[in-house]
């Protein structure tokens, strides 16, 4: 191997590298089975992971210094592809999403899980002048605009996701208990009036359900039932690769997308399980990590609020498929077919990486 292929192997963070392509591989091979045995579907699936790896790779060869002056333009574009969306965004499932080019369908609620850290990051290091009071507010409005406009879509769990992402790295920076208390009031105090005029019938039917999912068992609460049945009956060893019954006649829905983490139950079981979960923990603990060993703090509010990001996917996921959470419809990272949330997570890796690359350089 040359001098430029080492150097160009060591800017990758071979912790992260090692976790990411292990949990792909896990879903390279639940996704054949869940798939029905799809091939065309695991080409397909594929083919957006290599994308996704090629950006991940640009985007750690980008120095921090650089994105955090893009912060504001990111943040401003996405902002405008969310408005884009509500005008002319294309339909599917009853939302209003995307936007349809032709030969690609694009979600531009999914990069703002990575510019609204971005943006709340920047805000709470680059302004001075300001008060921190006014940063502060200022980094809450930076979050509540884009979750108010995917909500609009409607997009619930995109929207709390971002939201998460976005208050993770105002509570790092070091905002009092006071104010955090303060917000936790003015939330419980809000809550009565965005169930009455912010969520839909269906949203709001979706959190009664997560309550009582047998209450309508072949209604409302069937996609509950019917993953908690499946993860159920996997037991400690599970019934086999390829021999899931729940998911093979069907009945688990969405179960190449949203709820794959059913048939990775039915067919591995608890070992399975918890395979993948400390794959997911050394992840997040090293992006955590990486974000401790930073020096500038831009880098460290960043680090922490896509660790988060991340934690919040796979809690979110396996909560709703294991129906202690609302079905809110968030892929399980790497592991769901689809692209735009794959890619989303692989640039905000990718990003990490760019960090580790540079506490090797102190």
């Amino acid at each position: 191997m040359d001098t430029e292929q080492k150097s160009a192997l060591s800017t990758l963070d071979y912790p992260l590298l090692t976790g990411i392509l292990l949990v792909c591989s896990l879903g390279l091979i639940t996704l054949y089975s869940a798939s029905g045995e799809n091939v065309d579907m695991l080409i397909r699936h594929s083919g957006r992971l290599a994308i996704a790896f090629i950006l991940m790779y640009i985007v750690s060869h980008i120095q921090i210094s650089m994105l955090s002056n893009m912060s504001l333009y990111l943040y401003s574009v996405g902002i405008v592809l969310l408005i884009v969306v509500l005008i002319f965004g294309s339909i599917g499932k009853g939302a209003q999403r995307w936007i349809d080019f032709g030969f690609l369908r694009f979600q531009p609620s999914e990069i703002m899980k990575i510019t609204v850290p971005m943006m709340a990051a920047w805000i709470m290091t680059h302004n001075p002048v300001m008060s921190r009071r006014a940063r502060i507010l200022l980094a809450v409005l930076s979050i509540v605009v884009p979750c108010v406009l995917i909500i609009l879509q409607p997009d619930l769990g995109t929207a709390l996701l971002i939201a998460a992402s976005g208050s993770i790295v105002i509570f790092l920076a070091g905002i009092r208990w006071k104010t955090i208390l303060a917000l936790l009031v003015a939330g419980a105090l809000s809550a009565p009036l965005v169930w009455g005029m912010v969520l839909y019938d269906y949203q709001k039917e979706r959190i009664l359900t997560m309550l009582d999912p047998w209450s309508d068992p072949l209604g409302a609460g069937y996609h509950a039932v019917q993953s908690m049945i499946a993860i159920g009956s996997g037991g400690i060893t599970g019934k086999g690769w390829l021999s899931g019954t729940q998911s093979r006649l069907e009945f688990i829905p969405e179960r190449s997308t949203d709820f794959i983490f059913s048939v990775m139950g039915e067919e591995f079981g608890l070992w399975g399980f918890i395979l993948l979960m400390l794959i997911y923990l050394l992840l997040v603990v090293r992006g955590f990590w990486i974000g401790i060993s930073v020096q500038d703090t831009y880098s460290k509010l960043l680090a922490g609020g896509l660790s988060f990001t991340f934690f919040a996917y796979v809690f979110v996921n396996i909560g709703m498929v294991s129906g202690i959470l609302p079905v809110v419809g968030v892929p399980l990272p790497f592991i769901s077919y689809g692209g735009t949330s794959m890619v989303t997570l692989m640039v905000g890796f990718g990003i990490l990486m760019s960090m580790s690359k540079r506490i090797k350089s102190y």
